[in-house]
């Protein structure tokens, strides 16, 4: 398979969430994906454990918000750029790009404070994608669209 160029950052869908776009900082530095998440609640239903929390897709912004339940893989320990290790929940999401569609694993945190509601790492594009970090939206707009014609400079 050929490989697509992104930007540094770029629009995606997460369609099993019910996400028809987010921006994300495609981030290779970051070896798992991190998607924001608010009141984040662990919990089992017939003995299978689950993981409900509300996600609001748009930076700085409470409009849109999608209230979430997806199946728990895990809870893993992330060292966040600062240093500092704390516990997330870990969830399999489909992620759409580029026109391809890929299973990947995103751990949940609340990244109110941080500039992207979503971090794409290195787990997320091995094998798919190489990153151009002089240019954003390679494969999508600003308004969400894809297309390279209307790619832009950072």
């Amino acid at each position: 398979m050929e490989k697509v160029c992104l930007g540094w950052r770029e629009w995606v869908a997460l369609p099993d969430l019910g996400v028809k776009r987010i921006k994300v900082k495609v981030d290779t530095g970051a070896r798992t994906s991190a998607l924001h998440a608010e009141d984040i609640r662990v919990f089992r239903r017939r003995g299978q454990p689950k993981v409900s929390f509300t996600l609001y897709p748009f930076q700085r912004s409470r409009r849109g918000a999608v209230h979430v339940e997806a199946d728990l893989v895990e809870k893993r320990v992330v060292r966040s750029s600062v240093g500092v290790e704390t516990q997330r929940p870990v969830i399999r999401t489909h992620l759409e790009l580029a026109g391809h569609r890929r299973l990947i694993e995103v751990t949940l945190v609340n990244r109110d404070i941080m500039g992207f509601r979503m971090l794409l790492g290195r787990e997320a594009i091995k094998g798919c994608y190489l990153v151009d970090p002089g240019h954003s939206f390679l494969q999508s707009s600003r308004s969400g669209k894809n297309g390279k014609e209307v790619a832009r400079k950072k």
